[in-house]
């Protein structure tokens, strides 16, 4: 399985953030010891919408996406969620934030599962920080590695 954090940011909205982009660079490193990893950035909820249909493979993409109205999952659940895809075969998953008004309603359609991190309102860049690092720890608890430690 490949895995994508996929983020829809319009060019004229794109900030640079070294912080946030050095951090998401390590979660993605080291969730890719696990599972391939990238991260891609998309000008329209459109093109992103194509591209989990285009791709090669099989079949077309698992899409996760952050939503405020979405599942919220444990960390051990959300690792259930990722472990039982991997089982299944499942070939790419994306795990996407949308844009700043929300994800349109082909979207929500469009989506296997609609995941929120909480109740809170985060910016782009720290919500793809955090998804990022919670997959990076639900790859842990799969591989039974220390790094979770039940908290």
């Amino acid at each position: 399985m490949k895995i994508t954090f996929a983020a829809i940011v319009p060019r004229r909205s794109r900030t640079k953030s070294e912080a946030s982009d050095r951090l998401l660079a390590d979660y993605i490193e080291r969730a890719g010891h696990y599972l391939p990893c990238n991260s891609q950035i998309f000008d329209t909820e459109a093109a992103l919408l194509e591209s989990l249909d285009r791709r090669a493979g099989r079949a077309p993409a698992y899409a996760i996406l952050l939503d405020s109205r979405g599942r919220q999952l444990s960390s051990e659940e959300f690792a259930q969620q990722v472990g039982t895809l991997r089982d299944a075969g499942t070939q790419r998953l994306v795990l996407a934030i949308g844009p700043a008004d929300g994800w349109s309603n082909t979207a929500l359609v469009r989506a296997n599962l609609l995941f929120s991190l909480g109740r809170i309102t985060l910016p782009h860049q720290l919500a793809r920080v955090v998804a990022a690092e919670q997959l990076y720890r639900a790859l842990t608890i799969l591989a039974g590695h220390p790094y979770h430690s039940g908290h």
